[in-house]
């Protein structure tokens, strides 16, 4: 599918497209069987290329925060920071700069690739530089991400992926948590609970009739989707920074989003707080790097 803007790579039974200019997304991601390609995140449209929309594409990154900015603001090192809100007519700042931007092309190959964003101190008071990595091997996609903070004082930082999945009838998913963040009427979580038996993932169970829009801490960082019929099952890996996990299935769709993410949403709305927990928001210091990884494999 990959155009004049995109990057294919191919291993064995795998490929994976990349859109550079649109996000630094992933356009598709698919395995060969006998019966035929099949499709392991939800695949992309043209028409979402030109013009660009990552929301209709496979999976974007999320930096330098995951989810929501309640009203995009915030306070920070005793400064009051107020963002753009950047996907009208929601009412808050969403998914940070990365998936709304050009990415350069860092170096790739038939096997991997590395994109590459920059940015410079707006609304968002400090200057950065992320990275992703892309590495495709015979049975698995690894997308490793990173972000340096490039300005003189600390930055609050977070990172995570935003990959669509296929939601056929009878698809099945195990991905245990500990809590799970109930949302006030804009979805910003204002309460942690253990989660109740219909969102509770800590076994495969089905998706259908599900509908959520929310948060999960104390991910075990692992999950699990099985698919009907002769499909291979994915495993997903994170590795420890990414303890925390975001499940949104809307009504009606034939897909879902499972997103791998550092930190809790609104994070820097309850980050130092007395009852603000454990919120996963890292406080950059200047020239510090923080990174994640996660491994999409294929199960047999």
């Amino acid at each position: 599918m990959a155009g004049t803007d995109g990057i294919s790579l191919r291993n064995g039974r795998l490929a994976c497209d990349l859109s550079p200019d649109c996000g630094g997304s992933i356009l598709r991601f698919v395995v060969e069987t006998p019966a035929g390609p099949v499709d392991l995140m939800r695949p992309s449209a043209w028409s979402a290329l030109h013009p660009c929309e990552p929301l209709d594409l496979a999976c974007f990154p999320l930096v330098p925060f995951s989810n929501r900015i309640a009203r995009g603001r915030f306070d920070y090192g005793g400064a009051a920071i107020e963002l753009p809100l950047n996907r009208a007519p929601m009412p808050h700042a969403i998914h940070g700069h990365g998936w709304q931007a050009p990415w350069s092309v860092a170096g790739h190959d038939g096997r991997g690739a590395t994109l590459a964003y920059r940015h410079a101190a707006d609304a968002w008071p400090w200057s950065y530089e992320a990275t992703q990595v892309f590495s495709l091997e015979a049975d698995r996609l690894t997308v490793t991400l990173d972000i340096v903070n490039l300005g003189d004082t600390p930055m609050p930082a977070g990172l995570g992926l935003h990959p669509y999945f296929p939601k056929p009838p009878g698809t099945r998913l195990l991905a245990p948590a500990s809590q799970v963040w109930l949302n006030d009427g804009f979805h910003i979580p204002v309460d942690a609970r253990v989660p109740p038996p219909e969102w509770d993932f800590s076994r495969l169970r089905d998706l259908d009739g599900i509908t959520m829009d929310n948060g999960f801490s104390g991910w075990s960082r692992h999950a699990r989707i099985e698919w009907p019929g002769n499909v291979p099952a994915l495993e997903i890996e994170a590795t420890p920074g990414l303890g925390h996990l975001v499940l949104y299935l809307p009504p009606g769709q034939p897909w879902f989003c499972l997103e791998p993410v550092s930190h809790m949403t609104d994070a820097v709305n309850r980050h130092g707080r007395p009852d603000g927990g454990e919120t996963g928001l890292v406080d950059l210091m200047a020239g510090e790097r923080l990174s994640g990884s996660v491994v999409f494999r294929l199960s047999e």
